[in-house]
């Protein structure tokens, strides 16, 4: 089985890549909303508690389920432990399937990342982020708040790719994908 983690800040394309690499691949997308959107609707807000387990119950099922693997997008923030610890705690839950494991980040400015934060494809998954202006200040606020990219050599992986797709489409960056890790 393998595992491909795409990772980077809000709005950077983590899903649109990830969809664009389960077009040319066997992998499965689980973006970070499939858990988010649900419980926001049903709990009428935030719950991270319940969102943790629900990720819980599809990553132990999907480890599993022999299936050729998994996309799973995560919003990194490289300058907290406890995310780091999640990517772990993650890899643990595979690790016994003879998982092999993949690490994209996505980089790009905040402006490309403002405008993309009100595309189409992003408000039809992600029913939360529909509020532009809020999305807008959330997305602000946390680029001042975090460190949602890495520095020069601080990823200690070996399946490690960093792409810049600030000039390129969902596709290519897919296609990059691809190629680096013969998925």
């Amino acid at each position: 089985m393998k595992l491909v983690f795409i990772m980077g800040d809000a709005a950077v394309g983590k899903m649109t890549v990830g969809q664009e690499l389960m077009k040319i691949t066997d992998l499965r997308l689980f973006h970070n909303h499939m858990t988010i959107e649900p419980v926001i609707e049903i709990f009428g807000g935030f719950d991270g508690k319940t969102i943790n387990e629900l990720r819980e119950v599809i990553f132990r099922n999907f480890a599993a389920s022999g299936k050729y693997g998994l996309i799973f997008t995560y919003l990194m923030a490289f300058d907290m432990d406890s995310d780091w610890a999640y990517l772990e705690h993650v890899k643990q839950i595979f690790e016994p399937y003879g998982t092999e494991f993949y690490y994209v980040e996505l980089v790009a400015p905040q402006e490309v990342r403002l405008e993309r934060n009100a595309t189409e494809n992003r408000l039809l998954h992600k029913a939360s982020k529909r509020d532009i202006e809020i999305s807008n200040q959330r997305l602000i606020r946390d680029d001042a708040n975090h460190r949602c990219v890495s520095y020069e050599g601080e990823i200690p992986f070996d399946n490690y790719l960093r792409i810049d797709n600030t000039d390129i489409t969902a596709a290519e960056a897919a296609r990059m994908i691809q190629e680096r890790f013969k998925l």
